[in-house]
């Protein structure tokens, strides 16, 4: 089989739409009968994901899969860089982490990474018939040059035809394309096929004399105005656009909620490196919860709920608890008796102390936890990366037992239980999780525990909505809204096009 066709998004500036672009196009030619996948060299995201085996990768890449029609996997993101601290990321290397580094000595580092770059693209190239390449911020950032392996150094590598997004909506759309244009070294230049301009809300002819002049400055053609796509429910780099909730669930079951009366006040801490904020999006979404984040102490004084979310640097985040009074927050609503849920980061801290002789997490050492689980957590150098699917086996009345929760475990550090608490979860793999004695605590390592609707359900019913949820067929969703992202971009792009840029005639 001849290797894949490529083609690359690249955008004027970080959030410019390119990952949405990607799993549009990705759509459309799987639509047409081409077997597609995504690949981006280097993601910078604390939204990873496990894939079958165990490597971990970011989201986005799997938003892309997904819309693609297949499996997502490490090779389709072979460098991540989970960030620990403002100048310090996790590097992670085809699914797994190599080391914490600065960003001086990452940038000294990551020429050495082509070579994994490259390996991933090649055995995707082996094995599709089309790549669609994301790139990452822009490829017009002078102080990176020589030391690119997210822009046009892969491009290269791909031999892939090049288009530019920019991001209409914030505004200098024209000067960020002429700019990124002219930036570009000479043989940089010669390899951009075509220019999109992305998010765009209002009247196309008014853009008119603008399409021109970039047509004709930069001697290129203008392949599309994307529009705005208003409620669209896919998961996007750093958000998730889920405006429309309700619409998810039956009416039936939204008036049944509504006509309860009650609301459940969720609100969850926003820690400063939280981490999967995907979490949240079916508890969101789901009528009779009212979400939030909270991002002080007083943010939590109205909860009927409390969740602790999933950290990159749990003792720092942990810290962050303390100083600003959300710790003692949460331990009052706990003993008061509001139920608290942890998840990943977010359970070990509500264990009784968090301990790090190696330094994996911080130079703490050790630092005492919030107290609510009779748990200890020990950091040690090996990543816990895998695909689970659990029952509850503790006795708690938030959750039914026998609830099914599936979803996926990315985590440093082990939990050991003490007297005092039980096991959540009983999984393939073996334990996960604990519940307080007298069950209003919970904490468990599986990103996507909301995504059950066994658990929705429970919730529900513990706060006295005994409404039955119907299996939400979440999967079926999602299709219908890459469909919808297909007919949009098949409507503004000159598809013909960009399908000559592919070479696929």
């Amino acid at each position: 089989m001849p290797l894949a066709r490529t083609i690359m998004l690249q955008g004027t500036a970080s959030h410019a739409g390119k990952t949405l672009l990607v799993a549009g196009l990705a759509r459309i030619l799987a639509q047409d009968g081409y077997s597609v996948a995504p690949f981006k060299s280097q993601n910078m995201s604390l939204n990873s994901f496990a894939d079958a085996g165990g490597g971990e990768m970011g989201r986005a890449q799997v938003v892309q899969a997904e819309a693609a029609g297949i499996e997502p996997r490490v090779d389709m993101n072979p460098v991540l860089l989970k960030p620990t601290s403002d100048t310090g990321s996790q590097v992670v290397v085809h699914g797994q982490p190599v080391g914490t580094m600065t960003a001086q000595t990452y940038h000294d580092f990551k020429m050495g990474l082509l070579e994994a770059v490259s390996e991933s693209l090649e055995r995707l190239r082996r094995e599709f018939q089309v790549v669609i390449i994301e790139g990452a911020g822009s490829p017009s950032e002078i102080n990176f040059r020589g030391r690119d392996i997210a822009n046009m150094t892969v491009a290269e590598i791909a031999d892939a035809p090049v288009l530019i997004t920019g991001d209409i909506e914030r505004g200098g759309v024209f000067a960020s394309l002429v700019g990124t244009m002219e930036l570009l070294q000479d043989e940089e230049r010669q390899r951009v096929a075509g220019l999109i301009i992305n998010k765009f809300r209002g009247d196309r002819s008014i853009l008119e004399p603008g399409l021109d002049f970039l047509e004709a400055r930069c001697n290129l053609p203008v392949l599309g105005v994307v529009p705005y796509i208003r409620d669209l429910r896919i998961e996007e780099e750093d958000s998730v656009a889920l405006s429309d909730r309700q619409a998810l669930w039956p009416s039936d079951v939204r008036e049944a909620i509504a006509a309860n009366g009650k609301t459940v006040k969720v609100r969850a801490a926003r820690l400063p490196r939280l981490s999967n904020f995907t979490d949240f999006d079916s508890l969101a979404a789901c009528p009779g919860f009212d979400f939030r984040f909270a991002e002080h102490a007083a943010g939590l004084a109205d909860a009927d709920l409390i969740v602790i979310p999933g950290t990159k640097s749990t003792i720092s985040d942990l810290r962050f608890l303390w100083s600003s009074g959300m710790a003692a927050e949460i331990i009052r609503k706990a003993r008061s008796g509001t139920p608290v849920i942890g998840l990943c980061g977010g359970y070990q801290m509500l264990g009784t102390k968090i301990l790090d002789p190696q330094g994996i997490d911080s130079s703490a050492g050790s630092i005492k936890a919030l107290g609510l689980l009779d748990v200890e957590t020990v950091f040690s150098p090996e990543k816990e990366t895998r695909q689970a699917r659990g029952e509850v086996v503790a006795a708690t009345p938030l959750l039914g037992e026998g609830a099914i929760v599936a979803g996926y475990e990315i985590h440093m550090g082990r939990s050991h239980l003490g007297p005092g608490a039980s096991q959540l979860l009983q999984t393939a793999g073996g334990a996960d999780g604990a519940a307080s004695s007298d069950g209003l605590v919970l904490g468990s390592y599986l990103h996507g525990f909301f995504d059950s609707d066994d658990v929705l359900s429970g919730l529900l019913s513990y706060f006295g909505c005994p409404v039955e949820l119907p299996l939400l067929d979440r999967r079926a969703i999602k299709e219908h809204e890459y469909d919808r992202l297909a007919r949009e971009l098949r409507a503004a792009l000159d598809m013909e096009k960009i399908y000559e840029i592919i070479g696929l005639g």
